[in-house]
């Protein structure tokens, strides 16, 4: 869609004069974007800022005319703004960076680029795991919450005029900035916001996303829970902060048709059941970013069925019983199937479970265990889906540096139970819906490796961004996972380590 059809179909877009005008960058197209809750409070906070205003940018739609980068509310090229503030929330998203660059007419690296040039920022998820490979291309990388850095960087940015030395000199030391000219390949501790700036809340609803007209607000940040493959597990920015009900549903504006309650475990929230409640007695839809199987009453999903929900989507993320308590998920059997009597007593459509393949000691045996709890979900819901995804360690967890299962092994195991379920007759019942084992290997190979992930992602994105191409370019650049762990340790291992950390609570 032309921008100016986009603009005209949004509700709460900020228009401001101002002195400073911000490129606020996302490397994915405008569905992805403006269905970030992150994005759209960097937005709010710029906007909120004196003298400051942020115009959005986008990675246009596939297929669409080559030709340069431009924001939405101006019309401008982003090469011609003082600055560029990335968000990039996971590691496939990098070669979005490296495209929009290119569309900007600005030197994708860092090293390339002259003072006439933007000063070129990023901030987002993806800096809690590891942003080391966005180093080749960012002047400045904001770690964590970034309400507070990134005003205070906008402020630091207009008393020395965005040159990116002078910027470099005033940050340096400071907490919550990486530096990649300064730290390497060392990347410092993330930032915490303070908890009086929550909840982040969107600014612009559209319905060209794929959460059309819902207006998000945050429930909760970080998670209480201690998952081992989990970057916003309990250690991360001091667990779990509630936010209070009465503060979620009085920032939802008048006239709003659709509420998006967000975090990483909002359903951990006390008042969650109350909250929902008063959604929609106040004649709203509802979504939730997150439901625990755990944490599933009967009384909570006859409000998200009478809040407009046709699908019930929880997480097992371990094959088998065995599995999800190597991992320490808390999600048993018996919360999968209590999850399914719910859908079913509520008339949803569908019981959606997300589970991981090639879990750190996982065997055929798991994979077999669930066939056999998918004849027990099936014979009370007529429709299961499963979410399934290949295991990615991530930095920053506990399961750091653990080698990826391999492709063969994790569609070995796809077949095994796609076998399996055939072999059960629950084909028409249980649909498996996989993501791809070489995508996953791809997105391990990032978020393990170091800077020069970052150059193989470039020189891959411009060979055509195929599997082949990132194969080549990772291994042109010796891109090699550098986490701590050399070998995959056994279940029993992992079990050990969980008990001495839970012995140093």
């Amino acid at each position: 869609m032309d921008r100016r059809d986009l603009l005209a179909d949004e509700r709460g877009t900020l228009y401001k004069e101002a002195e400073l005008r911000v490129a606020l960058v996302y490397p994915s197209p405008y569905r992805a974007a403006m269905s970030s809750l992150g994005y759209q409070q960097i937005y709010r906070t710029l906007h909120g800022m004196p003298g400051v205003a942020a115009d959005r940018a986008m990675l246009p739609d596939e297929g669409a005319p080559e030709r340069g980068l431009v924001t939405l509310e101006t019309g401008q090229p982003v090469g011609g703004y003082p600055v560029l503030a990335y968000s990039v929330a996971y590691e496939l998203e990098i070669a979005g960076v490296v495209e929009t660059l290119e569309r900007s007419n600005i030197p994708v690296l860092v090293k390339d680029r002259e003072r006439r040039h933007p000063l070129v920022i990023a901030g987002g998820p993806l800096t809690f795991s590891n942003p080391a490979p966005l180093a080749p291309f960012f002047d400045v990388i904001l770690l964590g919450e970034g309400e507070e850095t990134v005003k205070e960087l906008m402020e630091i940015g207009r008393d020395v005029g965005f040159d990116r030395e002078r910027v470099w000199a005033a940050l340096a030391g400071k907490p919550g900035y990486y530096l990649p000219h300064l730290h390497g390949e060392t990347v410092p501790p993330v930032a915490q916001a303070a908890d009086e700036l929550l909840p982040a809340r969107s600014v612009i609803a559209t319905p060209h996303t794929e959460l059309s007209d819902m207006f998000m607000t945050e429930a909760a940040r970080g998670c209480s829970r201690g998952c081992t493959y989990c970057v916003m597990r309990r250690s991360t920015n001091g667990g779990m902060r509630i936010v209070p009900r009465e503060t979620i549903i009085a920032g939802i504006p008048a006239g709003t048709r659709r509420v998006g309650l967000v975090g990483a475990a909002v359903t951990d929230h006390p008042d969650i059941a109350a909250i929902v409640r008063d959604v929609v007695d106040g004649g709203r839809e509802v979504g939730i970013s997150s439901l625990r199987a755990d944490k599933l009453t009967d009384e909570l999903v006859g409000l998200l069925a009478r809040g407009g929900y046709r699908t019930l989507t929880v997480a097992a993320d371990g094959a088998s019983e065995r599995m999800r308590r190597v991992v320490e998920r808390s999600t048993r059997a018996e919360h999968l199937i209590n999850s399914a009597k719910f859908a079913a007593t509520h008339r949803l459509h569908t019981l959606k479970v997300y589970m991981m393949l090639g879990v750190p000691g996982e065997t055929d045996a798991d994979v077999d265990e669930l066939v056999q709890l998918s004849k027990e979900l099936a014979a009370i819901h007529p429709r299961v889906a499963y979410g399934l995804a290949p295991f990615v360690a991530k930095r920053n967890t506990p399961l750091d540096g653990t080698p990826f299962a391999g492709i063969p092994l994790v569609e070995a195991r796809l077949a095994r139970l796609d076998k399996g379920l055939r072999a059960a007759g629950l084909s028409d019942k249980v649909k498996v819906r996989p993501t791809s084992a070489r995508w996953a290997w791809v997105e391990y190979m990032i978020a393990q490796g170091e800077s020069r992930a970052g150059l193989a992602i470039m020189d891959a994105h411009k060979a055509g961004g195929s599997f082949a191409a990132y194969k080549k370019a990772f291994a042109a650049h010796d891109v090699q996972p550098t986490g701590p762990r050399a070998r995959v340790p056994s279940s029993q291992e992992l079990i050990a380590l969980k008990r001495q950390r839970l012995a140093t609570l």
